[in-house]
């Protein structure tokens, strides 16, 4: 028992990540984690969750919870700049936790990102899918609806958009990092001009008299979910969280930056700011167009207030660019899920193949086909929505152990571990914050998403002591011998 405890506590060397990530090319500038990150967080819950989140649980005071779950958000980036600098490996929160913490709390901080990033491809894929049919449908082209829906759906058996979409990400990704940059790039500016346009016609629209009462009497609703006071904002927050999540995505392809001591801290911290930024204006303009109420069971709340207000050429060009930048946030989080299982195969945690770089363009290409694989089985073909919480739980759990890891982290700094170009400020009150902040937003997750993360969890537990620890073992073995005979 001793020797296991041992085991699963087993600090990386974090020269090792260094040597196996050398293959990987430092590409990735500034300019290009900003567009990762603001692609990725401004992704489809900036046309949607505005409204839902207003008509369901805070009404105008939805605001308030954008910039509740925005300050928690940005605790947590404050440990993650620090981190992404002191370390810059692929697989972020896995890499460092198991450096900092040892092998077992890696895998968990790991596994806990691995489900955000399954779900989330599969997520923002079927609901471009969705987008995409309703703007053509007006043109009367029309899926069969075996195929528009997965198999699990009445009548479905696949929705093959979510297919194409996915594989068309695929192709991009594969391109390598420099090319897929660039379209990144570009996708986000038009992206942003979207939502600017939105925020600029939509503000012509306001009625102040919507913002009254600004926080509503607080009741219950018939789902049991809290609406108004307090405990409407709360729960608002743990509706929202999912969408400053992606900042992951710049951490998780740290390995491929160009001076990570600089551009990390400047990527995740910027792209925050400007996210938050966004979602602030866009939920005071659409709850000020019309009154919350109107927001109730409307999928695409932006779109339609343009339409009600008078704008409907508006309406079609801002959903039309939406639909296409949603490719941004698909792009953000393929990358960072392919990066995380590469990791994991790098290790030995998960079959050594997803570890392998490709000789042709040093991309794990092992790992971008098994990413996109499993995320068409799950959009493609299962019904998903019961488990869209899931994504802020796993990614909870991360943002914690790496809100705590800043402690251990600090004594090592200029030691085996590089001194970070960007220390988190406030230090020791500053992770403790972060991880008392996400702890909360974790326990107003509902409890289906809790038990969820159980499951996933125990699945998790299983892999690691029947798989991931012997395999890790032999690997490092092997390593040994190969450098022995070097």
């Amino acid at each position: 028992m001793a020797n296991l405890f041992k085991r699963m506590n087993r600090k990386e060397d974090p020269s090792v990540y260094e040597q196996k990530d050398s293959n990987l090319v430092r590409s990735l500038t500034t300019k290009d984690f900003l567009a990762l990150g603001v692609g990725t967080i401004v992704s489809t819950a900036i046309f949607t969750l505005p409204g839902i989140v207003a008509a369901n649980n805070a009404g105008p005071a939805v605001t308030i919870s954008f910039l509740l779950a925005a300050i928690v958000a940005g605790l947590v980036a404050l440990s993650y700049a620090e981190m992404a600098s002191a370390m810059p490996f692929a697989g972020s929160a896995y890499s460092w936790i198991n450096v900092v913490f040892g092998e077992f709390w890696g895998w968990v901080a790991g596994w806990a990102l691995l489900a955000e990033y399954f779900i989330a491809v599969s997520f923002v894929a079927a609901g471009l899918s969705a987008n995409f049919r309703g703007l053509i449908a007006p043109l009367g082209i029309n899926f069969p609806t075996y195929l528009a829906n997965p198999v699990s759906a009445k009548g479905g058996l696949v929705d093959i958009c979510t297919v194409f979409v996915i594989l068309i990400v695929m192709f991009l990704i594969t391109r390598g990092d420099k090319q897929t940059s660039r379209v990144e790039n570009v996708l986000v500016i038009l992206k942003v001009a979207a939502v600017l346009v939105f925020i600029v016609v939509g503000a012509t629209a306001i009625h102040f008299a919507n913002y009254v009462p600004f926080i509503p009497a607080h009741h219950v609703n018939a789902d049991g979910t809290n609406f108004g006071g307090f405990s409407g904002i709360y729960a608002g927050v743990s509706v929202i969280f999912l969408s400053y999540i992606g900042f992951d995505s710049i951490a998780a392809n740290s390995a491929e930056a160009k001076n990570p001591q600089k551009t990390m801290p400047r990527g995740i911290i910027g792209s925050l700011v400007i996210a938050v930024t966004l979602f602030v204006a866009v939920s005071l303009v659409l709850v000020g167009m019309f009154k919350y109420t109107n927001y109730a069971n409307n999928a695409e709340p932006v779109g339609w207030a343009l339409r009600q207000a008078g704008h409907p050429i508006v309406a079609s060009v801002v959903q039309i660019i939406a639909v296409v930048g949603m490719f941004t946030a698909l792009i953000g989080m393929m990358m960072a899920g392919s990066r995380l299982l590469y990791s994991f195969g790098r290790d030995g945690m998960l079959p050594k193949f997803l570890g392998k770089i490709s000789k042709k363009n040093h991309l794990p290409l092992n790992a971008i086909i098994t990413m996109t694989v499993i995320s068409v089985v799950i959009g493609a073909f299962l019904t998903f929505t019961f488990l869209s919480q899931l994504i802020s739980a796993g990614t909870l759990i991360a943002f914690m152990f790496v809100s705590i890891g800043i402690y251990p982290l600090r004594k090592r700094e200029g030691k085996d571990i590089n001194m970070p170009g960007f220390k988190e400020p406030f230090f020791p009150i500053m992770p403790a914050l972060g991880f008392l902040a996400s702890l909360a937003v974790f326990w107003g997750l509902d409890n289906d998403a809790k038990i969820y993360a159980l499951v996933w969890f125990i699945i998790g537990m299983i892999i690691y002591f029947v798989y991931g620890m012997n395999h890790k073992s032999r690997n490092q073995q092997a390593e040994v011998k190969l450098n022995d005979n070097e």
